[in-house]
Formats: structure tokens, C-alpha cells, sequence
């Protein structure tokens, strides 16, 4: 029998909705905030990265804990809207306070702070709305290839939301007044703030029926039993498929940590590109998530997720380093007209990788969820995506502290304009820059290819606990 198509179902849409807040979230820390720090702040590289940098790791252990919290919460909302319901208070107006500091701030000793606090604060709300909001997915969706289906929803959105108001924001904002004025980011961040609201309130909404009637856990959450707990999250994290995913986030985390903390930087000085024509590479970027979309349907023509995902890796890693190759070595083009083709391609077929890869390594992990259910009696979905983004946002914190330092190696701090930019400041970004980013990519690759679930073992233990629970339903009922 056919299965109803997923566009029918209105789930499908409230649960990648909340997508758009991450994506708006994720593309002004990745991209906007560091050089907001140091040019519209004043902020030292360095200081300004080490800031991020511990904002990411509280936000990276804070994760854990709230993932297995909701795992083993019970209330009349289900056990995820509780905390995504915090959120809505949290996450909008930290990060519209952000970009909009007030005069006594530019104080020296009080600009560190500021980026720090706020900083935590945004990772703290979105650790309450992302953690739960996309552990429903094993409930949502047991068929091994769908789960990525609904994945590439909500990357879809998550891109557009994300890169949407970043296009904008380069040719409006922050574009149009220039990245060491405060005026762009303000305007900036009352979108940003607003959108990431509507996000929030949508999907929260539209998930809640579906909330109530999932699965209560056996067992609540105690923090006075804290070591229990901690112990319990100890026996869920030994599972070797996890430990796979883990090791890859924090490996990927870091590559991609360094590559988006610098795109402004290697786009502005390195290629020479203005404002508006960032902004022209962001709308041809555009192109990236619809592509991804209509490709994941093929995955399970292609193999095995991780045979899949591997191979998507490999050619991103042959592929990334060529405009910046190409430009040392004379082989670019002098049209602008070109070097934005050229340029924007390949950072459509990274992004369109990126995202594969993301929608995979996602899918994956579901399907630990009911390997680990399989030893430990237990359902541990919010513990488990709450550890993969563990690793990639402890370890991605490094990737920006690199990228902080690379700046203040290279002298960028200091730079106004492409003509500040020697062929000689180049070739030092390059030599640094990429042999890290590629190094990391390849290590990244190793660590997946530990991972061992595939489809026919994902569908031995789904086959376990539904013959464990009518063993269960016999015994209660004679």
C-alpha cells in the first residue's frame, strides 16, 4: 500500500517550521557576529573568539543535560513543549539586545562581557527550542529512508530562513551602512528577533497535539538523584554508533567552525567582493537548499546512509579549495561577472553537501535511538541529538578560536577595504586556512566510517521492541 505523501501532512510542515529560528540563529553567529565584534564593537580577534568560544561550550553542555531531561519529562504539554515554550521568552529578545547595545557598553572593559552574556543567553534559548523540538522525530517517522525526508524539510528552511535575512541583510542592512556601523545590525536584529518569535510560536503550536499523545516516560527526571542521571546518560552514550556521530560532529564542528567564521573575511579581502555582490552570491546560494531537497529522495537509491554521506564528503573535500587555488596560482578570472560564477557555484555545491551530509548524519542518529532502546530499556532521543549537537558546538567553538587568531596572525583586524589585502596577506590566510579545514574534513570521513547501522539491522530492532511491548501488553493483561 502506498504511503501518504509527507507534503499532506500537516506535521510534516509545523515540525520543520522551527527550523527558520535555528537557521536565523546559526547564520548571525556563524557568519555576523565575530565581525560585528571586531569592527563595529572594536573587539580584539582574539577576545572576541574566546567569547564565542565559551558561549558555545556552555551551550554545548548545557545540551546534554536538558536533551535527557525532556527525554523523562512528564506534563499535560507532552514532553518536549514544556521547554519550547521557555524558549519563546528567552531566545527573540536576547537576540535583539545583541545587536542593539547600548552606549555604556563601549566602555573597554565591559565590551568582552556583553558578547559573552548575550551570547549565552541566545545558546541557552535555543538549546530550550531546538533539543526537543527535533527529538519528535523518531515518533514522527520510523521508516529508515522517510526520516531524511523530513530532515531535508526542515534543512530547507532552516537555509532559507537563515540565509534569507542574511541575503537581505548584505544588501539592505548591514550592506547598505557598512559592517563597522551599528545602524545595519539594529535593523538586523528587530527582523531576526521577530522572525525567530513567529518560528517558535508556529511550530510550537502546530506540534502540541502530537506532543500530548507521544509515549510518558517510565521514569521522571530527579535532580536531586543527579548522579543516577548522570549515570543513566553514561550508559546511553557508550553506544559505538553514537560514539561514530559524536566524534564526526566534533571533528566537522570544527572545520565548519573556522570556514563560516572567516567567509566574510576570505570573500571581502581575500576575492575582493563588496557588500552587494556577497549579497548576489547569498541569492545564488539560494538555489542550494532546493537542490538538496530534491536530491534526498534518490538516498535510498544510492546505498547505505553512510556510504552515501561518505562519498558526498569526499568530493566537497576536492572541491572547496579550488577558487582559492586558482586565485594564487593566476588562474582566476579578472571580470567580477566570473568571479562570482565561478565562486558562487562552489559554494552552492558546498552548501548543497553540507546539508546532505547534515540531513544523513541526522537520520543516523534517529536510528540510534532505537539501537540503544534495543540495550538500555530506555527511549533517549533528546539525549541523543543533544549529544551530536554537542560535538559539533563544543568542538566548533575551536573552529572559531582558529579563525579569531588566523585574523590577528594575518592582520585583518584592521582592514577597511580589498586594496588592504596583499598577495602576500593572501597567501598566508590560504596556508593557514585551508590545510586545517581539509585536514579536518578527512578525519571527520574516518570517524563516520566506524559507524555500523544500516537498513536491515535498523529494521532487526524495530522488530525487537515491538515484539518486547506485546510481551509487555500479554503480561499486564493476563
Amino acid at each position: 500500500m502506498a504511503q501518504r505523501p509527507l507534503e499532506l501532512n500537516p506535521l510534516y510542515w509545523y515540525y520543520g517550521t522551527a527550523a527558520i529560528s535555528f537557521g536565523i540563529k546559526n547564520h548571525a553567529f556563524s557568519y555576523l557576529l565575530l565581525i560585528f565584534a571586531t569592527q563595529a564593537m572594536g573587539i580584539p580577534g582574539w577576545q572576541a573568539s574566546l567569547a564565542l568560544a565559551i558561549a558555545m561550550i556552555w551551550d554545548a553542555v548545557s545540551d546534554l543535560l536538558l536533551g535527557h531531561w525532556s527525554d523523562k519529562t512528564r506534563s499535560r504539554l507532552g514532553r518536549r513543549h514544556p521547554f519550547m515554550y521557555a524558549a519563546l521568552v528567552i531566545l527573540p529578545i536576547s537576540f535583539w539586545c545583541l545587536f542593539n547595545p547600548p552606549a555604556v557598553v563601549f566602555d573597554e572593559n565591559l565590551k568582552f562581557a556583553y558578547i559573552l552574556v548575550f551570547s549565552i543567553l541566545i545558546r541557552t534559548g535555543t538549546t530550550l527550542f531546538e533539543v526537543p523540538s527535533l527529538a519528535q522525530l523518531p515518533e514522527l517517522e520510523k521508516d529508515y529512508h522517510r526520516r531524511s525526508r523530513w530532515l531535508s524539510l526542515r534543512h530547507l528552511l532552516m537555509w532559507y530562513g537563515g540565509n534569507g535575512i542574511h541575503t537581505v541583510n548584505l544588501f539592505f542592512w548591514v550592506g547598505a551602512f557598512g559592517i563597522a556601523e551599528l545602524t545595519g545590525y539594529a535593523i538586523y536584529a528587530y527582523w531576526g528577533a521577530g522572525l525567530i518569535a513567529l518560528s517558535i510560536i508556529v511550530s510550537s503550536l502546530g506540534t502540541q497535539s502530537f506532543g500530548k499523545e507521544q509515549a510518558k516516560p517510565t521514569e521522571m527526571f530527579q535532580l536531586k538523584a543527579i548522579f543516577r542521571e548522570l549515570m543513566q546518560i553514561y550508559e546511553s552514550l557508550k553506544n559505538k554508533n553514537l560514539a561514530a556521530l559524536f566524534f564526526y560532529g566534533l571533528i566537522n564542528g570544527a572545520a565548519g567552525g573556522l570556514g563560516a567564521a572567516l567567509f566574510l573575511y576570505t570573500t571581502r579581502y581575500f576575492f575582493g567582493f563588496n557588500e552587494k555582490q556577497i549579497g548576489i552570491i547569498g541569492l545564488m546560494v539560494f538555489l542550494a537548499p532546493l537542490i538538496t531537497y530534491l536530491v534526498v529522495p534518490f538516498f535510498g537509491r544510492f546505498g547505505q546512509k553512510k556510504t552515501t554521506a561518505i562519498a558526498i564528503l569526499l568530493a566537497l573535500i576536492a572541491i572547496y579549495p579550488l577558487p582559492y587555488v586558482f586565485y594564487l596560482v593566476g588562474f582566476w578570472p579578472d571580470a567580477k561577472f566570473w568571479q562570482i560564477g565561478i565562486f558562487g557555484a562552489v559554494i552552492i555545491f558546498e552548501v548543497v553537501c553540507m546539508m546532505c551530509a547534515a540531513i544523513l548524519m541526522d537520520s543516523m542518529m534517529a536510528d540510534v535511538v532505537e539501537d540503544s532502546e534495543v540495550n538500555t530499556m530506555r527511549r533517549s532521543e533528546g539525549l541523543f541529538f543533544a549529544a551530536r549537537g554537542f560535538g559539533s558546538k563544543a568542538i566548533s567553538s575551536l573552529g572559531i578560536v582558529f579563525a579569531g587568531v588566523i585574523v590577528s596572525v594575518v592582520g585583518m583586524e584592521s582592514f577597511r577595504s580589498e586594496l588592504d589585502m596583499t598577495d602576500s596577506h593572501r597567501l598566508e590566510l590560504a596556508a593557514y586556512f585551508l590545510p586545517i579545514w581539509c585536514g579536518l574534513q578527512l578525519l571527520a570521513v574516518t570517524s563516520l566510517s566506524l559507524y555500523k547501522i544500516h537498513k536491515g539491522s535498523h529494521e532487526e530492532n524495530l522488530a525487537t521492541i515491538e515484539q518486547r511491548k506485546l510481551g509487555s501488553a500479554i503480561e499486564i493483561g493476563s
